[in-house]
């Protein structure tokens, strides 16, 4: 995105994060024959304790929801998320809190636990949902961001032909992934509920347009792989 010309000495960038996740869910989308991988519109979904989502259009990412820090985008574990900006102000101003406290609030004080009061454990607030109004709450602004998430990268896109799930939420909570998708027929992404409740490497229905998949990401993988192409490219010895 255009970046304000006061804000280019301070080397204030929009980054984005998770791509060592991305990176790893695009090739193994390579590695299945997706063709949406080379020549296709995907939306990644890392969802865990750190949520971010990405689009990738013909195998480059154009856009995701995390910007300057991994505190903006969808609400997470502890962070809130996108805030408008006035919000930051008032806590300061209004309320007399430090930049610091505002800081500590909303990495660690907000999101899934700052609604519920009880937990940042998506495992947690399903199990507790049907008796906390709270948790209950937690959950359904985290389904309804999400789901915001992916119709606006599906505009970014313009539409989708691939949908990944990814991270701890994203790989385990069938619950999540349903209510996420429930209401996005309109972009042909449609889920078998069967294979969505066995966590299924394919869980869209066969009439669904959009292709929904389930994949274990492996950021740790992505590091090795890394640093091994760094030591052989030292060493001379090419590419890993």
């Amino acid at each position: 995105m255009p970046i304000p010309r006061r804000f280019e000495a301070e080397g204030i960038q929009r980054y984005g994060f998770h791509g060592l996740s991305y990176a790893y869910l695009m090739s193994e989308l390579t590695r299945l024959g997706d063709p949406a991988a080379s020549t296709g519109r995907v939306i990644l979904a890392h969802l865990g304790g750190g949520v971010s989502l990405a689009a990738v259009k013909d195998g480059q990412s154009i856009d995701t929801t995390m910007g300057f820090t991994p505190t903006g985008g969808v609400p997470m574990g502890t962070r809130s998320g996108d805030l408008d900006p006035g919000v930051l102000s008032y806590l300061i101003q209004a309320r007399g809190l430090t930049p610091a406290r505002v800081h500590h609030m909303v990495n660690h004080e907000s999101g899934l636990l700052g609604v519920s009061d009880s937990s940042a454990d998506m495992r947690d607030l399903l199990a507790q949902e049907d008796r906390d109004v709270r948790a209950a709450e937690a959950v359904g602004l985290f389904c309804y961001q999400v789901r915001k998430g992916i119709g606006a990268l599906a505009a970014a896109l313009g539409g989708v032909d691939t949908l990944v799930f990814a991270g701890g939420i994203g790989e385990h909570a069938a619950q999540v992934r349903a209510r996420v998708c429930a209401e996005l027929s309109f972009l042909g992404i449609e889920l078998d509920a069967s294979l969505n409740a066995a966590s299924a490497a394919v869980i869209s229905a066969s009439a669904s347009r959009a292709f929904v998949r389930v994949i274990r990401t492996d950021e740790e993988l992505m590091i090795a792989r890394s640093v091994l192409g760094a030591v052989l490219r030292r060493d001379g010895g090419g590419t890993a």
